[in-house]
């Protein structure tokens, strides 16, 4: 189970795993590629039907006019350039994905990758009232520790919507509804905690997704933002196997996992 309800006296949800959306994908346009290699005198083909990983060989043999020589395989010729660390290539394979499930303190994280794009849920157009909350795993596997924090999580969510109330009251001169909306709730959004779920979409090519995965996807990072580097991991080797082969997995005490390459910095 992803997603946990408290006792009905709260009415809080908590969610406990990420959810990643691949939403976007690229494509090829053929009939460039076949004017690109007729001007040339070029044959050329290759044995992946995923538009990104054609478009990362193509811009590889391009450094080297190899079409139609050397490696065979698709496989082969990115790992080889994973191998030889010629990172560059990966930045023209590109995908988007929406991710829910997380809270403000993983986004405020995340958003330091500074070659991912991102759009994030704004909290001063949308009401947090019903928001759902994070709760890290150390505090949910202890009973104790579980009840004061819903009980403060409950206590802020609260807070807010009575200062939403108040605020609306106050700035009720205002004509426009969406504005003195707007106005209430980025006031009130001071109180609200950083478990307080979000969504945020994101755009990334496979050299950035590499160095999200390596770092957050240690042992050493946040236990939430991992769990979020796995799962992008694991969606990502199965939608671009040549350029995610080289990682595996490896179980950790708490029951996770942390990811492995032998081919890091790409």
């Amino acid at each position: 189970m992803d997603v946990a309800e408290t006792k009905p006296m709260s009415a809080l949800t908590i969610v406990r795993e990420p959810r990643v959306h691949l939403v976007g994908r690229q494509s090829t346009v053929d009939e460039g590629v076949r004017r690109f290699l007729d001007q040339h005198g070029l044959v050329w083909q290759t044995d992946t039907e995923v538009a990104a990983e054609q478009l990362a060989e193509m811009a590889g043999r391009v450094c080297y006019m190899s079409y139609g020589k050397g490696r065979k395989t698709n496989r082969e010729f990115i790992g080889h350039i994973v191998e030889v660390g010629h990172g560059s290539v990966l930045e023209h394979s590109v995908w988007s994905f929406l991710i829910t499930g997380v809270s403000r303190s993983l986004t405020h994280e995340l958003i330091r990758h500074r070659h991912f794009s991102y759009s994030q849920l704004s909290q001063r157009y949308v009401n947090e009232s019903d928001s759902d909350f994070i709760e890290p795993d150390a505090i949910a596997d202890d009973p104790e520790l579980h009840a004061i924090w819903c009980e403060a999580v409950d206590a802020t969510r609260q807070a807010y919507d009575r200062l939403v109330e108040g605020l609306q009251k106050r700035y009720a001169a205002i004509p426009e509804a969406t504005q003195r909306r707007k106005l209430a709730r980025q006031a009130a959004r001071s109180v609200l905690p950083n478990a307080t779920e979000t969504k945020i979409f994101v755009t990334g090519n496979a050299r950035a997704l590499r160095h999200f995965i390596e770092l957050r996807g240690s042992e050493h990072a946040d236990v939430e933002i991992r769990k979020l580097a796995v799962a992008v991991l694991q969606l990502m080797q199965a939608e671009a196997p040549s350029l995610f082969a080289d990682y595996t997995l490896m179980p950790l005490p708490d029951g996770g996992f942390a990811t492995r390459t032998e081919h890091p910095k790409v």
